[in-house]
């Protein structure tokens, strides 16, 4: 190539560039107004679905409305009770509330926020929010007396609820994704506060107990489980014990580990707590008579796991059971600020009850 060449060359490719450059910086451009305008719409229609789900006024006055079966948007949009009904309707099926809105005829008002609305249709006609009856079901808590709180507030009855609870086969329709147990539902009553209308069936709370269970511990724990390698009724079951064992946080997994420890050895679990169960009835203290009633609960006379649960246990016992401590201790022995001594041996074992009850003493003599 002649150097008269090479200048018209060197124009040529460097207009090029700036083309490429021109053409790249266009395309960024139209990115940019492309982005601003997805953002600039989701805000719009972010806008516009909270003010669509915006109480309709600001004045409270009651208008009667029919609720039909199905999507309940369009009556109460007709009746001047929401601002839209297709709003409404896409409200409840984002909260799984769409399946739970009773039919019937209400008085509501356009001044309600639409969770308030939800709130009165699933109470069904005639009721109010004031008809709720809180019904707190602590950890520990067994059949008997998550069934005699049920039945001093007026929820259900409490002979009723008993005889359904011990007999898991009482719930025909068994939709919980976890298999059903045999025998009574002791152990799958979730501890939580539940709202009950007074004199709402002994089915329906069981299924709702039954239900929170599922929802808060079997679904978002799956895979733990099915990695734990026992049954979910022996899962259960170990939690039970824990829950009824243990009075610390740092001390659930740490016992859930003795317990694995002893039934791989063929050791008794020896828990006073499955004593009590066996009895019937809650006791300070236990005595050597109470570790010789007849019952397959009873952990001083049977070896292994009892039969099943023997409380619901709370969530903190549910995950020891599925991740008990790795540890080789055997015994354990509880001290009066609620922590434990563990130990090794029976000798250790020994020392540590000791040590114990001096503490015990030291206590009430303080008191």
């Amino acid at each position: 190539m002649s150097d008269a060449e090479k200048p018209g060359k060197k124009r040529s490719v460097l207009g090029n560039r700036l083309r490429e450059r021109e053409a790249r910086a266009a395309g960024n451009r139209k990115l940019a107004a492309g982005t601003v305008a997805v953002l600039g719409g989701a805000l719009l229609f972010a806008l516009v679905g909270w003010y669509l789900l915006q109480p309709r006024s600001a004045r409270h006055r009651a208008i009667k409305v029919s609720v039909p079966t199905g999507g309940a948007g369009a009556a109460l949009e007709r009746a001047g009770i929401v601002r839209s009904g297709p709003a409404f309707d896409l409200y409840t099926r984002w909260h799984a509330e769409d399946g739970k809105l009773r039919p019937g005829r209400y008085s509501l008002s356009p001044s309600m926020t639409p969770a308030q609305i939800i709130r009165q249709l699933k109470l069904g006609p005639g009721h109010s929010p004031d008809d709720i009856v809180h019904v707190p079901v602590p950890e520990g808590f067994t059949l008997r007396q998550i069934a005699a709180r049920l039945e001093k507030l007026g929820v259900t009855e409490g002979s009723e609820f008993m005889q359904l609870a011990m007999n898991a086969d009482s719930i025909p329709a068994w939709n919980y994704g976890f298999p059903r147990p045999k025998g009574p539902l002791e152990g799958y009553l979730y501890p939580d506060t539940y709202e009950f209308l007074p004199n709402t069936s002994a089915e329906k709370v069981l299924d709702t107990m039954v239900l929170n269970f599922s929802r808060r511990f079997f679904r978002p724990y799956q895979q733990q489980i099915a990695a734990r390698g026992i049954p979910l009724h022996e899962i259960v079951t170990i939690a039970s014990l824990i829950e009824r064992e243990a009075k610390t946080t740092e001390d659930r997994p740490r016992i859930a580990g003795v317990l694995e420890n002893r039934l791989k050895k063929g050791m008794k679990l020896e828990i006073d707590a499955t004593v009590l169960y066996a009895l019937g009835h809650h006791k300070q203290r236990v005595y050597f008579k109470d570790l010789l009633v007849d019952s397959p609960y009873n952990t001083y006379r049977h070896a292994g796991l009892p039969p099943g649960p023997i409380a619901s246990p709370g969530a903190q016992s549910l995950r020891a059971a599925l991740e008990p401590e790795k540890n080789d201790f055997l015994f354990y022995v509880a001290r009066p600020n609620g922590s434990h001594y563990f130990t090794h041996t029976r000798q250790e074992h020994e020392a540590a009850i000791k040590m114990a009850r001096s503490e015990r003493a030291a206590s009430t003599s303080v008191e």
